[in-house]
């Protein structure tokens, strides 16, 4: 906590410590193909020209101007120095580098029979034009020129991965119809031939077995192999009821085991009762 102090400090003087940038004479002059000037003014670090320039498919712009170092004086050769052309419109812009000298002085010609590739494209809408001056040891400069209209030009060309970002059609789901349920009766009835269906067949075959007694099947030996039966059919109710399938396989399985083992024993105590003739 000690050490906050003297790094604000360092970061306060270091903030004061930048220079700034000036310029010196900046002017602009549009003259026609022929050399006629046709307009010449100063330019002001405190606000951009007030009226617009405006520039035809023959005319040529001239700017000129001297960056120096506000507190010395002295020219100063930037590191970045750029002209932005900006439509507001439709966001476009484009930047010209420029050329500056060791000491400081730039000058630049837009000639619109030849435009350079950096103009972006332009419809009727003016172009803002900005400049930008950048290096270290000085405080950035941001320095809005002028507005310019140019002749209009081809639209942009489109971005081939623009149509991916265009709005599209909304989306429609078109959902199936709620299944119809079967009338109670008929679920009723389907539900008692699956629950009643193999009661019926194995009490069937078993009034079929003229040596097999009813106190026999009734007998310790055979009656949890019968409440085993049973268990299953209600474990088979509870999953189409509440159970979920993991649940009636690991019951299930341990059903199965249960049901092994009282199905062995009943089978053996028959098959006892049958061999000594009871």
């Amino acid at each position: 906590m000690h050490f906050v102090g003297p790094v604000l400090l360092l970061v306060t003087s270091t903030a004061q410590a930048l220079s700034t940038f000036t310029l010196q004479s900046p002017r602009v002059i549009v003259s026609s193909s022929d050399g006629t000037q046709l307009r010449s003014e100063p330019l002001s670090l405190a606000q951009k020209l007030l009226s617009p320039l405006n520039l035809t498919q023959t005319d040529v712009l001239k700017l000129s101007f001297q960056v120096l170092d506000k507190e010395t004086g002295n020219g100063v050769q930037p590191q970045q120095t750029f002209l932005r052309f900006y439509d507001a419109n439709t966001t476009e812009e484009g930047i010209q580098p420029l050329r500056i000298s060791t000491s400081g002085k730039v000058k630049f010609e837009l000639n619109m029979a030849k435009p350079p590739s950096s103009l972006p494209p332009t419809l009727t809408s003016p172009l803002q034009v900005t400049l930008l001056l950048g290096t270290s040891q000085f405080k950035p400069l941001k320095l809005p020129l002028f507005d310019l209209f140019i002749p209009p030009s081809h639209p942009a060309t489109e971005h081939p991965d623009e149509v991916l970002y265009r709005k599209r059609p909304d989306i429609e789901h078109t959902f199936r119809p709620e299944p119809k349920t079967p009338p109670k009766v008929v679920s009723a009835v389907f539900a008692g031939l699956v629950a009643g269906l193999p009661w019926a067949i194995l009490i069937g075959l078993w009034s079929q077995l003229t040596n097999l007694r009813l106190t026999h099947l009734l007998s310790l030996h055979v009656v949890p192999f019968t409440i085993t039966l049973g268990a299953f059919e209600v474990l088979l109710f509870q999953y189409w009821v509440r159970l979920k399938l993991g649940e009636v396989l690991l019951y299930g399985a341990v059903l199965g085991v249960v049901t092994l083992f009282t199905g062995k024993h009943a089978l053996s105590n028959i098959a006892e009762r049958r061999s000594s003739g009871k």
